[in-house]
């Protein structure tokens, strides 16, 4: 099982990284621990959406969600959190244990349209969109989580959540973002054809955006 949780909190890196947040983390059963940040690394990315800003996600594997949620409430008693499947159809290459990944991480927070139900609309995300998605963007990482249970009541129009990495140079250099080699022909076109594909499940409306510093830890 994996839960992931979105803090609002400012700044709460600092703590998130600490040695002693791991070890609470460990005491409520999780495995592993993603911590991923909104820091001065990626300042210039870009960042939109309705929901409250985010500023940190933190993902843990295995824990006992309840006690996970003990531990990241006393960071942000306003945290939102959700049990999720797991999907990677994109895995990034390895780092370090705590290490910070040399890439942006972008999270992207779903809705899904109330025009859609729910079984045609994951589906289309998860099986038509996925290789548009991949093919169009300059992406070393790709992974899907479709939301199983809300935790909170914060967050429960969410409906699945993206992590996509991109080189770094992504947040200022849009054929980095696209993976469109500087041709610019190339790139209208891979923009054209994602926008168009988001469209099709409603993930040009009412997305959050957050552009992330990403680590991950063994515990």
């Amino acid at each position: 099982m994996k839960v992931i949780t979105a803090l609002h909190t400012p700044q709460p890196g600092a703590a998130l990284l600490d040695p002693a947040f791991r070890a609470d983390v460990a005491a409520a059963g999780a495995t592993r621990l993603q911590v991923n940040l909104d820091d001065d690394a990626v300042a210039p990315a870009m960042r939109f959406g309705p929901g409250a800003p985010i500023t940190a996600v933190v993902s843990a594997w295995d824990a006992d969600a309840a006690a996970l949620l003990d531990v990241v409430r006393r960071l942000d008693p306003d945290t939102d959190a959700w049990r999720v499947d797991e999907r990677e159809p994109l895995v990034p290459p390895a780092v370090p244990d705590g290490e910070r990944s040399d890439a942006l991480a972008n999270w992207a927070f779903l809705r899904r349209p109330v025009a859609m139900e729910h079984d045609a609309w994951l589906q289309d995300w998860l099986e038509r969109h996925t290789p548009v998605a991949i093919d169009t963007q300059g992406t070393f990482g790709y992974a899907q989580h479709p939301v199983v249970e809300h935790l909170t009541p914060g967050g429960r129009d969410v409906a699945g959540i993206v992590e996509e990495l991109f080189p770094m140079a992504a947040m200022s250099d849009h054929h980095a973002f696209y993976g469109s080699g500087g041709d610019e022909e190339e790139f209208q076109r891979r923009f054209t054809t994602l926008m168009e594909s988001c469209a099709l499940f409603g993930a040009t409306d009412g997305l959050d955006l957050v552009p992330t510093s990403r680590y991950r830890f063994e515990l």
